[in-house]
């Protein structure tokens, strides 16, 4: 599935070989959490700023439309007209984000759903349950996120319920692949390392699940309290014990810079909220920094968010408009915002490929790391 072309260091450039396509790592993830990207962006839009993965949360679509709804219909392919990959988190992160409205135990996570206080109890089980129906590519096994300062005996405990919960998800998934009215027969599932900032149990965990020899591996539990150099040091500890021939996914992150940083330590896959909620709040991704396009000194600005950015956006509208839109709350503005930073983002991983391949990441990395992530 996965095949690994030409390496830099520990920056690596693959081919990951799916049952809806191709993805060309590294790769960015672009996040349409209840089925679409908050922005009014459409798939059709996806396809022209040359998205390769959506990913969408488990939870959110299980609580509405309902995962047996999205089966009847098809599928999320189908339901969302895309036929190329999709992701599904397996709902463990809200054991993390909804933190007062739930309650973990070895079964699973009992929640209150955050739209009408409806109880739900989420297993393995149901989890591989919802994301067949879903008929997603990637399934990611169920897990618990911690903060990186939780303590040592409950991160301990945690990571090995994490384990069981593992091995549950795969027997539960292999019998779901295994049954003629599956929406995707042929699922792939991801395991996730956790263990927040200790590196005895990173390592440890990260021996735990590769024992089960699944299709990729994710790092989580990281971006939720540490530092940025924590975050790298945590990524290095475990990497080199990471399949080569596996992808690897570094859950929820992060900004420009983040990404360049953990492509050197070997990552192959990302994810995260920042381009379109950033944009949403006016904060622009360019190519010499960021833009904070609310600024009075853009309001009589007649040129684009990025002078060589090739997006619709930045061939066709001004800073001064874009800002205007923003402040009177036009829809359309929020939506060219996302559309800037979803081009952005996924350029950015072109990029990053082309250097890798022509052996000149490490300049383009010096190059761009502490430069993308300065405010202008």
């Amino acid at each position: 599935m996965f095949t690994l072309i030409k390496c830099e260091g520990k920056a690596r450039r693959g081919i990951f070989k799916t049952p809806h396509g191709e993805i060309q790592t590294p790769a960015f993830m672009n996040v349409a959490t209840a089925g679409a990207i908050k922005g009014a962006v459409s798939t059709n839009d996806l396809r022209q700023l040359e998205c390769q993965v959506l990913l969408c949360n488990t939870y959110h679509l299980h609580v509405r439309p309902g995962d047996i709804l999205i089966k009847e219909m098809g599928g999320l392919q189908r339901f969302l007209n895309w036929s190329q990959p999709i992701l599904t988190d397996s709902g463990g992160y809200q054991v993390f984000s909804l933190t007062k409205l739930k309650d973990v135990t070895e079964e699973g996570v009992v929640f209150r759903s955050h739209v009408d206080g409806k109880r739900i109890l989420m297993t393995p089980e149901k989890s591989m349950e919802i994301q067949s129906n879903l008929g997603s590519t990637i399934v990611m096994a169920f897990d618990e996120c911690l903060h990186a300062k939780t303590e040592y005996l409950l991160v301990k405990s945690s990571i090995e319920r994490t384990t069981r919960w593992l091995w549950r998800s795969k027997e539960t998934l292999t019998t779901y692949n295994a049954r003629c009215d599956s929406p995707n027969p042929k699922q792939l599932l991801f395991g996730i390392n956790q263990g927040t900032i200790i590196s005895k149990l990173r390592k440890k965990h990260m021996e735990s699940i590769l024992e089960l020899d699944l299709d990729g591996y994710a790092i989580g539990g990281l971006a939720v309290g540490e530092t940025h150099d924590q975050m790298y040091n945590t990524i290095l500890e475990v990497e080199d014990m990471m399949p080569i021939e596996k992808p690897r996914y570094l859950m929820g992150v992060g900004t420009p810079s983040n990404i360049i940083e953990c492509v050197a330590r070997g990552i192959d896959l990302f994810d995260c909220v920042m381009p379109s909620r950033n944009a949403r709040h006016g904060y622009l991704f360019t190519s010499g920094g960021i833009v904070r396009i609310l600024n009075g000194k853009y309001a009589k600005d007649d040129s684009p968010i990025d002078r060589v950015c090739k997006c619709m956006v930045c061939r066709s509208y001004t800073k001064s408009y874009i800002r205007y839109l923003l402040n009177c709350g036009e829809m359309l503005g929020m939506r060219l915002c996302v559309l800037h930073n979803l081009h952005f983002f996924n350029n950015l991983m072109a990029k990053i490929r082309e250097s890798i391949e022509n052996k000149c990441f490490e300049s383009f990395r010096c190059e761009n790391t502490l430069k993308l992530g300065q405010k202008l």
